[in-house]
């Protein structure tokens, strides 16, 4: 039972450390530093050897996590399996499977045997499909789908162990209650059964599986804001305040751990948001869901989420899971998905630039000289979506043969302001 941690406490420092270093334009000795504090984290469960990691946390790039998987509604996993290969060519540096029907288990395996993709999980949703009312849920069985999705290759799992029974009368005054789906279950089970969390309780052996497999914990925010109404209340805090103690609890164990966070939040209360989480959580990774800055843009979530994920990623935040178009209206198909991440991307981008990351800094000078020469090749090379270019991308020939060659858009023509300037 042996951790990266543990591996880096003794000295033994694995290849694909060196390489993520490199990658991200860091020494090898800076990011053991911060892995070992649990300022940053690389999720990999010592069975999934065949993945490249990646590294989320201080110091390098905001990483992007798309989420895909079955409903009761929608039971298809050949379908789901291409929304990964999609979002993985998008550029998703994580997924996480939430299917909540269906046989997961051939599904996982295809996904860690044939992609190059760090996967995620909820395994309550395992434990939820396999009893009939949330009352019945129970840490033996909890703690069997948790070892069959580490035995999946998973790499890291939400664990909504920061609910506490003593939160539940904080939800009074919510306008939108529990939105998460686990958080959901356990406030029900509490409620029924008059007892504390079971996996708050359980939490030791939770970190002992965690450990068996090297898996990531991803603290789960089970009282995460619904609304922008709701946003940085009470419940939301006082859950806030567990995760600080069992973020503690993680790294003595040496078992590596990110906090998720909301959900809907105004930009006004964002920054309050990430700076209490890196107080609280002594800077542990932190995995926001957007935000959304305003609530009704159903259609248009990724948008609304791609805003708050930037500003929220320019205060800390260092992980952002994606927010599609179908976001509150069904499940997402494979446009959604490219969408989704694509947004996302921006705004990581975004965060990265303001933070003067090198290759940010390079790319967007060598995108605004390409413009400049008029040199559509490199700039297909150097955006977001090169098919999106390709599609839109309309040149007017008629400049050719007036002495320099350049070749404007359609937006301008001959006028075109470079062009102007330049003569």
């Amino acid at each position: 039972m042996t951790t990266l941690i543990d591996k880096l406490k003794e000295g033994i420092t694995p290849d694909y450390i060196k390489k993520i270093a490199i990658k991200e334009g860091i020494t090898d000795s800076n990011l053991v530093s911060n892995i070992i504090s649990g300022k940053v984290v690389v999720p990999r469960n010592n069975l999934h050897t065949e993945i490249e990691p990646i590294a989320i946390g201080k110091g390098t790039s905001v990483k992007i996590n798309a989420n895909i998987g079955t409903s009761p509604v929608h039971i298809d996993f050949d379908y789901e399996y291409k929304k990964a290969c999609i979002s993985l060519q998008s550029g998703a540096d994580t997924i996480m499977d939430l299917s909540i029907a269906g046989d997961v288990n051939d599904f996982r395996k295809k996904i860690t045997q044939e992609l190059n993709i760090t996967l995620g999980t909820v395994p309550i949703y395992r434990s939820l499909t396999k009893v009939d009312i949330p009352h019945q849920l129970s840490i033996d069985s909890f703690l069997e789908d948790m070892e069959r999705e580490a035995e999946e290759k998973v790499d890291f799992m939400t664990i909504h162990a920061g609910l506490r029974k003593e939160h539940i009368p904080m939800l009074k005054n919510r306008k939108i209650g529990v939105v998460s789906r686990g958080g959901s279950a356990l406030v029900q089970w509490m409620r029924h059964n008059e007892k504390e969390n079971f996996l708050y309780e359980n939490f030791d052996k939770i970190l002992t599986m965690a450990k068996k497999y090297d898996i990531t914990l991803s603290l789960g925010d089970a009282l995460r804001p619904g609304c922008t109404a709701d946003a940085n209340d009470e419940a939301q805090f006082a859950e806030l305040q567990t995760l600080s103690e069992l973020t503690k609890r993680c790294r003595k164990a040496n078992v590596q751990v990110i906090i998720e966070g909301p959900g809907h939040v105004p930009l006004e209360l964002i920054e309050e948001n990430i700076v209490k989480q890196k107080e609280l959580c002594d800077e542990a990774p932190f995995y926001v869901l957007g935000p959304l800055v305003i609530d009704y843009a159903a259609g248009y979530d990724h948008i609304a989420g791609a805003i708050g994920g930037a500003l929220a990623s320019f205060f800390g935040a260092d992980f952002l899971c994606y927010v599609t178009p179908a976001e509150h209206l069904r499940l997402p198909n494979l446009d959604d998905v490219k969408e989704g991440v694509i947004a996302s991307k921006i705004a990581a981008a975004a965060a990265d630039l303001s933070r003067k990351r090198k290759n940010e800094l390079t790319r967007n000078l060598e995108m605004t000289m390409a413009r400049k020469k008029f040199d559509w090749s490199k700039q297909k090379d150097l955006v977001i979506d090169e098919q999106k270019f390709s599609e839109y991308l309309e040149k007017v020939e008629a400049c050719q043969g007036e002495g320099d060659g350049e070749q404007p858009c359609s937006m301008c023509g001959k006028l075109c302001a470079m062009i102007q300037a330049s003569k």
